[in-house]
């Protein structure tokens, strides 16, 4: 199947690209290759995988780097200029593919590899539903890294962060994406997004009484498309790099490893 690889800059830009002097978070290098080298190289490594969309950066930084030509003359992955956003941006490549299924994940996940992919992806196509959500259990990261701060998705039935792993499995799937659109700027803050879900969901959410299974079933009811996840027991699946303490803790795994 192929990939869609979100590769752009939010609104703002990224701070840590800055701290870094490169013209884009992708680019930010960490053991030897940067963000996006790490991402491609396992989705090329992939059984699942075959090719797919690089979508951002914007055209300017393309141009400007080698790393980024290089990785396009291969000739698998085509760039796609960014739009406003994440979900702007996956929405706009999803209907370009128009194939499914497909992989969407991030530019800046360095910390994946090829037996992450195929073990979500293999789980995932068992699944009958429209988009299938890779999840990783909060007690996985904390043994692994205490240390480490992460957005928690606080279920009644164990806390979870996501995995910046997505299979779409059918047209249908784009109702979610839409429905992400509107809560993008809560991305931080989970039980903004609960409130999304209306407020019984939200009361039992920031009550601990909200578990996995019912917050999905009414996601689905809301976005009108079916969504399920998939657990990922491995948590440097919870791990991008968007901040200098993720910097600091992937390449310390990556040197570890």
């Amino acid at each position: 199947m192929p990939a869609i690889v979100l590769a752009g800059e939010r609104p703002g830009g990224s701070a840590l690209a800055r701290s870094r002097g490169v013209a884009a978070g992708v680019l930010v290098e960490l053991a030897g290759q940067t963000c996006l080298e790490h991402v491609i190289g396992a989705l090329r490594s992939s059984r699942c995988i075959d090719g797919g969309l690089l979508v951002g950066p914007a055209h300017e930084v393309v141009d400007g780097s080698a790393v980024i030509s290089r990785l396009l003359d291969a000739g698998d992955f085509a760039w796609r200029e960014p739009a406003a956003g994440p979900s702007a941006s996956a929405l706009d490549a999803a209907r370009h593919l128009d194939r499914y299924p497909f992989l969407l994940t991030a530019g800046d996940h360095a910390l994946l590899t090829s037996e992450l992919i195929d073990h979500f992806c293999t789980e995932a196509l068992s699944l009958q539903a429209d988009l299938i959500v890779g999840i990783v259990p909060y007690a996985l990261i904390r043994a692994a890294w205490p240390e480490s701060r992460r957005t928690l998705l606080r279920f009644h039935d164990g806390a979870c962060c996501g995995a910046n792993l997505y299979l779409l499995r059918s047209p249908q799937a784009l109702a979610a994406l839409e429905f992400w659109q509107g809560v993008e700027a809560n991305r931080k803050r989970p039980w903004r997004i609960a409130r999304q879900l209306g407020s019984g969901a939200l009361l039992r959410y920031l009550s601990g009484r909200l578990d996995r299974a019912d917050a999905f079933l009414e996601l689905s009811r809301r976005t009108g498309a079916d969504i399920s996840w998939v657990v990922i027991d491995n948590p440097r699946a919870a791990v991008d790099v968007d901040s200098g303490a993720d910097l600091a803790l992937a390449e310390r795994i990556l040197c570890e490893q």
